[in-house]
């Protein structure tokens, strides 16, 4: 029982790349003060995913450290964002998260790019056209970002680090970086850094004032410095690519109406990899 509680609060960590149940309790305590409703889905699409795995005989080592729990916490929140919560949404739910781990096992069987949340990205993107065809009457009215007047750059910063698990609340992004900080110092520098350069990228281009205080634009980023970021001055330079390519395909999506999730962080840092080992070949 105890493993148990432990590989669901790494499930949540992992997220955010976060290999840490404490950190996860902590990411998962940010998600209930912003919505109690969320972490309870949350942790449904956690379970769901990793029983999955776990009836499949998947990787053991992996299972325990929350690599089929990741995907599935996404997918149970995505799951309250998107649609109305009835007895056929958590059918949804159980099929979406089971889903999002045969995905995740497929792309274990290649070493060349890792899927981070592509398997969720994928689950969804069926769920939400499949709901679109089938149960319409399903899915939730999406609510466009009222104009603002002005940036809030403390806002927006929280928010960046908080929409990574669809939270726009200021104090869950706080609980996320806290989260983050508890595992890994270098993780949470590179938080605040893929926090922070969309922001000014915004700030020059001349975004408008709602979507970067709603925290649209960066949250992408956050993920891109977290999965490339390490010591070194050359994966802080490739963070930074990464992290523009992410707030281009992110603006992209956005301008034409595309549900994005966190596909521009795994676009970018797909394309920053295959970048990066065609460079060192070359050397």
């Amino acid at each position: 029982m105890r493993e148990g509680l432990f590989v669901i609060s790494r499930g949540i960590g992992q997220v955010m790349f976060q290999n840490n149940a404490f950190s996860g309790i902590l990411m998962l305590s940010g998600i209930l003060y912003s919505s109690w409703q969320l972490a309870l889905l949350a942790i449904i699409g956690n379970i769901i995913s990793t029983a999955t795995a776990w009836i499949c005989s998947y990787s053991r080592e992996d299972i325990k450290n929350g690599l089929y729990g990741f995907n599935g916490t996404l997918v149970g929140i995505a799951i309250g964002v998107f649609i109305e919560i009835t007895w056929l949404s958590m059918l949804l739910l159980l099929i979406t998260s089971a889903l999002s781990t045969w995905i995740t096992y497929l792309f274990s069987l290649q070493h060349r790019l890792s899927g981070y949340t592509a398997p969720f990205i994928l689950s969804v993107w069926i769920l939400l056209v499949g709901c679109h065809w089938i149960f319409p009457s399903l899915l939730l009215s999406t609510t466009p970002v009222g104009a603002e007047p002005s940036s809030d750059f403390l806002r927006a910063f929280c928010l960046n680090i908080g929409q990574v698990m669809f939270q726009g609340n200021s104090i869950s992004g706080l609980f996320f970086l806290i989260a983050i900080a508890v595992n890994s110092r270098i993780n949470a520098f590179y938080t605040a850094l893929g926090s922070i350069l969309p922001i000014v990228v915004a700030v020059l281009s001349g975004m408008d004032h709602a979507i970067l205080n709603a925290g649209l634009i960066g949250y992408n980023g956050v993920l891109c410095a977290i999965a490339l970021g390490d010591k070194t001055i050359r994966s802080g330079a490739w963070c930074v690519c990464s992290i523009l390519i992410s707030i281009l395909l992110q603006w992209l999506g956005m301008h034409w109406g595309i549900t994005t999730l966190t596909a521009p962080f795994v676009i970018s840092v797909w394309i920053t990899i295959i970048l990066k080992r065609s460079l060192e070949k070359t050397v």
